[in-house]
């Protein structure tokens, strides 16, 4: 209760949801005594694949006993979920400490959630310096509160697509100014590049960086890998190659993300990675929430009984794209129920399910203004045969005519990914 308190005055610090610029969180941390300023930092920026690529880098780490502190965002279920301390999600109390000493040295001044948030972070950090810390980047880069430290170890570029243009200028909702936003501020260090769609957006990425003077790693150039028999992978870099198992991922697509981490990692040669930690790593990674999460058991999971029920946060084209590439491999019929925001592009994402699903079913995102109307959301989608709204998760699962072993499939968005898991 009195973390939920502080959350909600600190939501009312600013007007505006976000705000882009990096004024305020350095006024802040400057009175914070710059708990960023000594930090050892991995950064990871992109559109799609930071989170997956984040939890492998973490239990590599793990594995090598490496201690690491993570801030992410947006959550799923739960604040903590951002703050990761010592390879540990923090706690409601020490959460709570760390957001009243912020909101006290902030002392009402004008400042967004997601920066002071951002400055709790580096705050809490500061008492595990010692540690690898893995900080993702939020909408963009070039103004996410993030983008204060003054050097890292290494800098992430995950896959890049369109997301978010609405904060934008009408006449730049580009790809082109996304690679700029998100790759323009890099810091100079070495730069590891994860596979991309396609050779354009790769060339631009190539050169939008080729002013840095970083070293850059790109997949294709300097890493790479290649599916084998029996459960296994094969990954290869300058430094030499790994036979790898599988990693606890769901999804062939995965391996770009988990291959950029171990290139990260075997080109910070002060860490000392060992082949073994990647070998041994791979195979314990925390099932990233909400990313291709099956639901095993619940009150959900109940309603489909013998049938298989996913959940998936992916809101953007290039999200929908390679989860049809998991769905390419599933021999079962498949339903899709679908809750989006407002501001998503809507058809451009469904269309990518087009001829590969059974049914579409759209409902409401519980709890979340901003998001599209089920019934609006139906009126968009043209081109498939069995398209119906309901206005509850539960009323949708039920409504599903399911033979053994149809797979469900919930996405569109974390909110509403976030909203299953409440209810399962």
């Amino acid at each position: 209760m009195k973390l939920q308190k502080i959350l909600k005055r600190l939501q009312k610090l600013h007007p505006k949801e976000i705000d882009l610029s990096l004024e305020r969180i350095k006024n802040l941390c400057n009175k914070l005594g710059s708990p960023q300023k000594n930090l050892r930092c991995i950064s990871v920026v992109g559109t799609n694949g930071k989170n997956s690529t984040i939890q492998t880098i973490r239990a590599i780490l793990n594995e090598a006993n490496i201690k690491c502190n993570i801030y992410t965002s947006p959550h799923i279920q739960k604040i903590n979920e951002r703050f990761v301390y010592n390879s540990e999600e923090v706690n409601d109390d020490e959460l709570c400490q760390i957001l009243s000493e912020v909101e006290d040295i902030n002392n009402g001044e004008e400042i967004t959630y997601f920066e002071i948030l951002t400055a709790s972070f580096f705050l809490g950090a500061k008492k595990y310096n010692k540690n690898i810390n893995i900080i993702e980047s939020g909408l963009f880069h070039r103004f996410d509160a993030t983008n204060i430290i003054q050097k890292n170890l290494a800098s992430i570029v995950t896959a890049i697509g369109l997301d978010h243009t609405d904060w934008l200028p009408k006449n730049e909702k580009t790809i082109d100014k996304i690679i700029f936003e998100k790759t323009s501020s890099l810091l100079n260090s070495k730069i590891i590049v994860s596979k991309q769609t396609d050779k354009e957006t790769l060339d631009k990425i190539k050169k939008a960086l080729n002013s840095n003077k970083s070293k850059k790693i790109y997949f294709n150039d300097l890493y790479s890998y290649s599916l084998a028999e029996n459960g296994f992978f094969y990954y290869e870099d300058e430094y030499g190659s790994l036979k790898l198992p599988m990693p606890n991922l769901n999804g062939n697509f995965q391996l770009s993300n988990v291959t950029t981490a171990i290139a990260t990692l075997r080109n910070i040669k002060e860490l000392s990675i060992l082949d073994e930690n990647i070998k041994e790593g791979i195979k314990k990674i925390q099932h990233c929430t909400a990313r291709l999460q099956e639901i095993k058991t619940g009150k959900l999971k109940n309603i489909v009984k013998n049938n298989k029920l996913f959940i998936d946060g992916s809101h953007n084209p290039l999200g929908a794209k390679v989860l049809c590439e998991y769905l390419n491999t599933i021999n079962s019929n498949k339903h899709l129920i679908i809750g989006m925001m407002s501001n998503k592009e809507h058809q451009k994402y469904i269309s990518f399910f087009k001829n590969k699903i059974n049914s579409i079913t759209t409902i409401d995102i519980p709890n979340q203004i901003n998001s599209m109307k089920g019934e609006d959301l139906k009126k968009k989608i043209t081109g498939f045969e069995k398209v119906t709204y309901k206005n509850s998760i539960e009323e949708a699962l039920k409504s599903l005519e399911l033979q053994n072993n149809d797979m469900v499939l919930i996405t569109g968005s974390l909110y509403l990914a976030g909203e299953v898991l409440k209810l399962n």
